[in-house]
């Protein structure tokens, strides 16, 4: 029987690509997590310092972009990560209304005091999938942003 009058008719749960992704995250996720935790970071935290490490400095909009978090959430992070003091936040250059955020010395010693242990745990998932099925993964996923996104009119990855 169709899900809807029109006679469109929802793919299972475990065929749906929104799902699938989303599990694909979650079972990644849940071997970085004890770590996170462990540190006293969470996700997206640990994602904006990442994004933060990359670069040479970010306004608000762009870091959240970038680190894959909504604004308000970012505000929070923000104050958190700028308490411990692991990032900086001047105004920015150009505009004195917008900020510039960037990883401070005692930001860049935290993520180099785990990054062994990240890359312990990648090195496992790498071992299991190898890396041409990583690649291969991450050039789909990469197809499947870019197509979306100029469809959106929002520009590639």
């Amino acid at each position: 029987m169709p899900d809807h009058a029109d006679g469109f008719q929802f793919s299972s749960t475990h065929r749906s690509l929104p799902m699938a992704l989303l599990r694909a995250r979650e079972v990644l996720m849940d071997r970085f997590r004890p770590m996170l935790l462990a540190h006293g970071v969470t996700e997206q935290q640990w994602r904006v310092l990442r994004v933060l490490k990359e670069s040479q400095g970010l306004e608000a909009t762009e870091l959240a972009k970038r680190a894959s978090i909504l604004a308000p959430s970012l505000s929070r992070i923000i104050k958190t990560l700028e308490g411990r003091g692991f990032i900086e936040v001047r105004k920015s250059p150009t505009d004195g209304r917008r900020s510039q955020l960037t990883l401070s010395p005692q930001g860049t010693q935290f993520i180099d005091t785990i990054a062994p242990e990240s890359a312990r745990i990648y090195s496992e998932i790498l071992d299991k999938l190898g890396q041409p099925q990583i690649d291969a993964l991450l050039d789909q996923v990469d197809t499947l942003i870019n197509a979306l996104s100029e469809e959106q009119g929002q520009g590639s990855v």
